[in-house]
């Protein structure tokens, strides 16, 4: 076959810096006799020049819909929402499968345009596991900004926007003076065993919360969960799908509680099966917090691109978790590109 053609796009949304492939992945996949192109970024925390001393080629940025048509077109978050057919196979996060209203508008582009839909998230091994994911550093950073949101409502503020930091050790210098003075609170980590609930769980250690640990055995029997209630924090930390009950129902808000913020580190709240019904939209770098109650407070906060907060790290981690994966571009037999695409051909027929 011919030797595939993977063009990383620069990311266009705003606060999102990570890359999906480092200078030193690139140097791989030439190696194996990928072509790859590279956009030049302004933005990207790894700066286009590492990209070039690896003898890629080097695009404008952002100028990925001229590619040529055989190109993968590689980036992590949205595509700009200008309704312009797609033409290319991408692959991205593209939060379109589980009943999300603007998911149907992208995969519609894609019908439109003849192009294909490869779902970072859908991208399973043979056991179903994810080949890459940056769970661990969304539940890390996830934790850190209900933290924030926590001892800003605490101290009767309004908690601060969130910025990138340069390393973990930076952010939970930056908590720790945050609570400073205050009485620790504990948490409930739902999905406590995986990758997203191992970040927060090990954010809440650097930082003496105790952490009550739940997964698949705590919530099989369904609900109700007054537990969740009686702990000043709740991390959801699960991917949520048809079988998943609901963790807090909108009941929950004139409940006695102790329940104070609400850190939705899976951030679907779109989507048809969100166990945290009690609000209706991601929360933002610039406004962490949406106060869904008032007497007691309760806050919940959902950003859906949280490992951006510390894009080194999380960059280096995920892409050499994908690597292997890019590299099995080149077989057209190879099972989890297969997968892929059955599931983007699964979801395009029900349009």
């Amino acid at each position: 076959m011919t030797a595939p053609h993977l063009w990383v796009r620069a990311e266009q949304r705003d606060n999102e810096t990570r890359v999906g492939i480092t200078p030193k992945g690139v140097s791989t996949l030439m190696e194996q006799g990928f072509r790859v192109t590279v956009e030049a970024s302004d933005t990207r925390v790894i700066a286009t020049d590492g990209y070039k001393a690896t003898g890629c080629a080097i695009a404008p940025q952002n100028s990925w819909p001229d590619a040529p048509a055989d190109a993968i077109i590689f980036g992590l978050k949205e595509l700009p929402e200008n309704g312009t057919p797609l033409v290319h196979r991408h692959i991205m996060f593209g939060h379109a499968y589980k009943g999300q209203s603007a998911g149907r508008i992208l995969l519609q582009r894609f019908k439109a345009g003849g192009g294909m839909l490869l779902d970072l998230e859908y991208l399973t091994d043979n056991s179903s596991r994810r080949v890459a994911a940056f769970g661990y550093w969304a539940g890390f950073a996830g934790a850190a900004v209900a933290v924030k949101c926590w001892a800003a409502q605490t101290r009767n503020k309004v908690v601060a926007a969130i910025t990138p930091y340069p390393d973990a050790d930076a952010l939970t210098r930056d908590l720790a003076a945050q609570i400073d003075g205050l009485e620790v609170p504990d948490a409930l980590v739902i999905g406590a065993l995986g990758r997203v609930g191992s970040g927060a769980t090990d954010l809440c250690a650097r930082l003496g919360i105790k952490v009550t640990g739940w997964d698949v055995k705590e919530t099989a029997h369904g609900g109700p969960f007054p537990e969740i209630l009686q702990h000043v924090l709740f991390f959801n930390c699960i991917l949520a799908g048809p079988q998943t009950p609901v963790f807090v129902p909108k009941s929950a808000l004139d409940s006695s509680r102790a329940l104070r913020v609400i850190g939705d580190i899976a951030c679907d709240p779109d989507s048809d099966f969100n166990p945290v019904p009690i609000y209706d939209r991601a929360t933002t770098w610039q406004e962490p917090a949406l106060r869904v109650h008032n007497t007691p407070p309760l806050d919940v906060t959902a950003i859906d691109n949280l490992p951006s907060m510390l894009p080194l790290e999380s960059s280096e981690d995920y892409a050499a978790q994908l690597l292997p994966t890019l590299s099995a571009l080149a077989d057209d037999d190879a099972p989890v590109w297969q997968r892929a695409r059955a599931v983007f051909a699964t979801h395009s027929a029900k349009l």
